[in-house]
């Protein structure tokens, strides 16, 4: 079950091309976005989600926290009005899925005191990551690095145990019509790569999907990556 639209289609940019021509999204520096989320909406118990229309885009953008018995676990945060920043609870670490998804990390980081964990092969950020990170690597939050490339070149996927659920960077969209769909080619780095990654995350272990350009599908989340390789594109 998807809870929400997607608002439009991911907007243009221009960054380093890849082999195929197409442009590495994920790793071209941006800097926050003005737009502010003024609420947080739970998507199972220890997740939460919050979301914007990303004016640098022109697309909805969405971030998501982790609670723990250490603490709080942002992953790819966007900004948030104090009261609904405050109800997270305290922030222990910050979780990037890829180099272009660190919209509030390096303002949280000064904030709260904590680290930024990001993608090992990260170029183009604004600051230096104080973690980086590989495939294999348990971050904070208990949440496992998947390499799920095509999108960009530093694309993760981020596995958590329990609950059960995996965020997933760029390869993977919401459109108007509430479909989880495959990100359109024109804005793939490698676009078979990235069918190759989503038809990774079918063989993994999880029941939610959290999407950072999306909603979250709490309800045959596996069927909508199926579909997603199946349907047509988007954007």
């Amino acid at each position: 079950m998807i809870a929400a639209n997607a608002e439009t289609v991911l907007g243009k940019s221009s960054c380093s091309a890849g082999q195929t021509g197409r442009v590495a999204w994920d790793d071209h520096p941006v800097t926050e976005p003005k737009t502010v989320a003024s609420a947080v909406e739970e998507v199972v118990p220890g997740v939460r989600r919050w979301s914007i229309h990303d004016e640098r885009i022109d697309f909805l953008g969405a971030a998501y926290a982790v609670t723990t018995d250490q603490g709080v676990v942002m992953i790819d945060p966007l900004p948030l009005e104090e009261e609904a920043l405050a109800s997270l609870g305290n922030v222990e670490a910050i979780v990037l899925t890829c180099g272009s998804h660190q919209r509030a990390s390096w303002r949280y980081r000064r904030e709260f005191g904590v680290k930024v964990h990001a993608p090992a092969l990260s170029k183009e950020i604004d600051e230096e990551p104080d973690v980086r990170y590989s495939e294999g690597d348990v971050l904070p939050g208990r949440l496992h690095a998947v390499f799920t490339p095509g999108a960009g070149t530093t694309q993760h996927t981020l596995l958590l145990d329990d609950p059960s659920v995996a965020f997933v960077p760029d390869m993977l969209v919401e459109t108007p019509e509430r479909r989880v769909a495959m990100l359109a080619s024109r804005w793939m780095y490698d676009p078979e790569e990235a069918r190759r990654s989503v038809e990774k995350l079918l063989e993994l272990n999880f029941e939610v999907l959290c999407l950072a350009h999306g909603t979250a599908v709490t309800e045959g989340a596996k069927q909508a990556l199926r579909d997603a390789l199946t349907g047509p594109e988007y954007g």
